[in-house]
């Protein structure tokens, strides 16, 4: 482990090794230089650098194996500086007629460019030499190999690397060695994939500045280049190599704006088609996520493939299945829908909950796309609620239900029903009383909100206490938002006040109350009016809602102005101020109470699909447990004001600062200063600590300047 080193004995073993150079034996001399590359971050620079002389000797021998040896290593050792010195030989190294010598010679300069902008300016300049040695490979005077082959590939990743910055270099870079490849100059599969993408990006270029976004011209009308540049791609896609081929195709789909000029992804999408059928997995997966996002912006072109996509459904690879449903998902049609769903019904069942989850995310996109089909869509899945699965995907289905409910209001009734069952056999408490308390929130506001009583009180007597607890308050807000339902159900409250659960005991009895005070002051009188013949819904809800001021939709039905974690942290801050508590008469108020900083500090969760998450934070279902984040809690800053009776009489506090540092951290003193922002005053809290010990700081006074008249 060569992190157990510390960089004495690592620059000391590394001279050690040094001592190997006069052995004669190759392969020894192969593990010394290997060894040296690796423990040379290890090692003192400045130590280091001795040993540049026997390896700038090395480059310069008559044995190749020891002249790429020594390049490879000298590179990871010298600095800008010290490259100037060694620059002939390099120049030498990357003409050489060894092909392992111009490999590690190539390599080094790619390295050598990344490394700073001073290497990168020398290596610029060997850009003379970088292309004779490409000659030497395009002209065919060479041996063919593996060696040779990699010689251009290094080579043309070198000149792109160079030509990086240099927008109209890469055009001309491209017109030059597209010409050649397009003649079988390139033997390198690999060469001719660096030159696509830098095709591509050329391409990409000068399409952005023609600023032809709606324009449905050919590519090849745009410019000369775009004309060179294309016919160089599509001649790609006949290439032999499939990796050379795939890389045309794709980088043909990826050109900008191309959902406007269809006619050129012809060839393309043909031959990804083809790669449907191929017998190999990974060229079929490469095909499919290519499709994958050429549905993203232009399904028809897509929709092509919905033959060969079909055919991998059954494939053994799930991964490779799941991404070729989503991928029907977003090219299939209204007709299509019913077909697509019997045939990833099977398909859902054997996969894992991961792709699962995808499907799910796809099936909802598809609703939101085609309303008319929600039906079927949230029927099936409704039966996967019913079957096998872990919590995330019974979570995913049931956000995708609720984000369809709210952004489909036709999905409502049937959705309803779908939860309402899903709960009678739930095995998550968590996901229980979050689907509990969707049904609370939609519920009342159906056509038949009295359908749903039977299934929340089954919930009161079947479950646990904390699913018992969130069955109550259901019943409770049903009761609220439906004055009609108010006898039945607070007869069905008053059995839960003798509830083993203290928690389900006070809910229960809360809400018996409350009801009953609602009753009294608000009997409700039912209308003298045939249900049956009133067409309009809407009608037939305005029948049975509260009356304005009614106390149970004032307790259960209007949420509260302030979060309950900022209410608590609030009233503690009020009961903290001198003098607020000293009249036990006096009502308290939401206004009267101070303003209070989250007391959470921000953090990031993966969220799958925003829509989803948009929909669904407003009945209560967030991420699953897993991707839940533990909160870290800081204090209030602003109880420190109302700690000080002085302070304190000067009003609540809107805003609190975070400590602005104005001293440097490593001073003998560190001063913060935190701002709090009143009706009409600027409190200033600087905060002094002591960084030397044994010393004490005495008479401390802060004096400020202002730079305006208005302080």
């Amino acid at each position: 482990n060569y992190n157990a080193l510390t960089p004495t004995e690592a620059t000391e073993l590394f001279f050690s090794a040094t001592k190997l150079f006069v052995s004669p034996d190759p392969c020894l001399r192969r593990i010394v230089y290997l060894f040296l590359k690796e423990i040379q971050p290890l090692c003192d620079p400045s130590d280091v650098i001795i040993v540049t002389s026997c390896l700038t000797k090395d480059m310069t021998c008559d044995i190749p194996l020891y002249r790429a040896n020594a390049i490879r290593v000298l590179v990871n050792i010298i600095d800008s500086a010290m490259l100037g010195a060694i620059e002939r030989y390099m120049k030498q190294a990357i003409v050489d007629k060894d092909a392992m010598v111009r490999n590690a010679a190539l390599v080094a300069s790619s390295h050598l460019f990344e490394m700073c902008g001073d290497n990168a300016t020398i290596v610029r300049r060997w850009i003379g030499e970088v292309q004779e040695a490409m000659m030497k490979q395009t002209n065919g005077n060479q041996r063919r190999g593996k060696e040779n082959d990699m010689v251009q590939t290094n080579a043309i990743r070198l000149l792109c690397q160079m030509k990086g910055h240099d927008r109209l270099g890469m055009a001309k870079l491209v017109q030059q060695y597209a010409s050649k490849a397009g003649k079988g100059g390139f033997r390198s599969p690999m060469a001719l994939v660096i030159l696509i993408r830098a095709c591509g990006r050329s391409l990409s270029d000068a399409m952005s500045i023609s600023g032809e976004s709606s324009d449905h011209r050919d590519i090849r009308e745009i410019s000369p280049l775009c004309r060179e540049g294309f016919d160089f791609l599509e001649t790609s896609l006949s290439h032999p190599s499939s990796m050379v081929a795939y890389e045309a195709a794709r980088t043909i789909c990826t050109l900008p704006n191309m959902e406007t000029r269809t006619h050129n992804l012809t060839k393309a999408v043909d031959y990804i088609h083809n790669m449907l059928s191929s017998k190999i997995p990974s060229e079929r997966f490469a095909a499919v996520r290519t499709l994958a996002e050429v549905a993203n912006w232009h399904p028809r072109s897509a929709a092509r493939c919905n033959e060969g996509l079909e055919g991998i459904l059954d494939d053994e690879n799930s991964h490779l299945a799941t991404l070729a449903v989503t991928t029907l998902l977003k090219t299939g049609n209204e007709e299509s829908i019913d077909r697509l769903v019997r045939n990833i019904s099977t398909l859902i069942i054997s996969a894992p909950d991961e792709y699962k989850i995808t499907i799910v995310r796809s099936l909802q996109r598809l609703c939101l796309k085609y309303p008319s089909k929600h039906r079927v869509i949230v029927s099936f899945l409704s039966e996967f609620l019913r079957e096998e699965g872990g919590f995330g995907f019974k979570q995913a289905i049931v956000q995708s239900i609720v984000s369809l409910m709210k952004l489909v209001p036709e999905t409502t009734e049937s959705s309803l029903f779908h939860l309402c069952e899903f709960v009678e056999d739930c095995e998550y408490t968590q996901l229980s009383t979050a689907t509990l308390y969707v049904i609370a929130e939609l519920g009342p506001k159906t056509l038949r909100p009295s359908r749903y009583i039977r299934y929340l009180f089954n919930r009161v007597i079947l479950e646990n206490a904390v699913i018992r607890a969130a069955a109550v308050s259901a019943l409770a807000k049903f009761a609220a938002s439906c004055p009609s339902l108010r006898v039945s159900i607070v007869a069905l409250l008053k059995q839960s006040k003798w509830d083993e659960d203290d928690e389900v005991r006070d809910r229960a009895m809360a809400a018996v109350r409350v009801l009953e005070e609602a009753m009294e002051m608000n009997p409700y009188v039912s209308p003298d009016i045939d249900l049956d013949h009133v067409m309009n819904e809407e009608e037939v809800i305005q029948l049975d809602i509260p009356v304005q001021g009614d106390l149970a939709m004032l307790v259960y039905g209007n949420p509260s102005p302030i979060p309950f974690h900022k209410l608590e942290r609030s009233i503690k801050a009020y009961a903290a101020t001198p003098g607020k508590m000293n009249n036990a008469s006096e009502v308290l108020t939401f206004a009267e109470l101070p303003t209070v900083d989250d007391a959470v500090e921000s953090t990031d969760t993966n969220a799958i699909d925003h829509s989803t998450i948009n929909a669904t934070s407003q009945i209560g279902l967030g991420p699953a447990p897993m991707e839940i984040i533990e909160p870290k809690i800081r204090p209030d800053p602003a109880a420190a004001i109302y700690a000080i009776p002085e302070l304190a009489s000067l009003g609540k506090v809107f805003k609190s600062s975070s400590p602005v540092p104005l001293t440097e951290d490593e001073t003998e003193y560190v001063v913060r200063c935190v701002k709090h922002i009143l009706d009409n005053h600027v409190v200033l809290q600087f905060i002094i600590e002591n960084t030397v010990e044994n010393q004490r700081l005495d008479n401390v006074v802060v004096s400020i300047e202002s730079d305006s008249e208005l302080y």
